[in-house]
């Protein structure tokens, strides 16, 4: 399946149904789960009491920055290996939704942590500082990509630094294993229970769902939009030459 993707005409055809999809499963999913999180659980007064709420947007925004720098760095190791045109869109479309999506995370954690930590931000903490890092991966590769004058220069200088970040997720993800931190550690891991009750579980994990799906859509709504603009340069391109 993803090598027939490989080819834009395909991915054209499966995203026309993707996307629609993905927003009316996504949205509702989504909606529900924040209803949930934002006015049905009760408040847990050893996380700030009602601003722990906002864990919902916070932890599931947390979760996806990783996961869409990772699907940017795999689309850049496709890309750098094989030269799939697809992979090289899907990098460049996640890149302005990840940095989004990685801002949400550090804003959420900060309005959530003023009356938990005391503090809007610390220096000194690794998960916070190693989240920023992650933002500025994602800025940087838009930026080292938009100051090269090719795109095939573009897209091999902008697949070597997607690659090369992929060491920011690990460090993010482990850093408060790594090394001392404010940060709280995992409450949901796969080899482990979760330490979270089942009420706050549920609706976390569906929201993320949710979230993730709407994500999912947009970064395709942008890497159509992509192909459509390729396209018209190479028609455009075509047509003056032979004028």
């Amino acid at each position: 399946m993803w090598s027939r993707l490989a080819n834009p005409h395909l991915f054209m055809g499966f995203s026309r149904y993707a996307i629609p999809l993905f927003y009316v499963v996504g949205v509702p999913v989504a909606l529900w789960a924040l209803y949930q999180g934002l006015w049905v659980v009760p408040k847990d007064e050893m996380q700030g009491g009602d601003i722990m709420r906002g864990m919902f947007i916070h932890v599931a925004s947390a979760w996806l920055c990783l996961g869409l720098y990772t699907g940017l760095a795999v689309s850049s190791f496709v890309w750098f290996i094989w030269r799939h045109e697809v992979a090289d869109v899907a990098a460049r479309a996640i890149a302005p939704v990840g940095a989004v999506v990685t801002a949400l995370c550090l804003l959420t954690g900060a309005i959530w942590g003023r009356p938990t930590w005391g503090e809007w931000w610390l220096w000194d903490d690794p998960r916070l500082m190693s989240t920023l890092a992650l933002l500025f991966q994602y800025i940087g590769y838009m930026a080292l990509r938009a100051a090269l004058d090719t795109r095939q220069k573009a897209a091999r200088a902008g697949a070597i630094m997607g690659m090369l970040g992929i060491i920011l997720v690990f460090i993010v993800k482990y850093s408060v294993e790594f090394w001392s931190s404010i940060h709280q550690g995992a409450s949901v891991t796969i080899t482990e229970a979760p330490a979270m009750a089942t009420v706050y579980l549920v609706p976390l994990l569906v929201g993320f769902i949710g979230q993730a799906l709407i994500i999912g859509a947009i970064v395709m709504t942008v890497m159509r939009a992509e192909i459509y603009e390729q396209r018209s340069a190479a028609i455009m391109a075509r047509k003056l030459g032979t004028m």
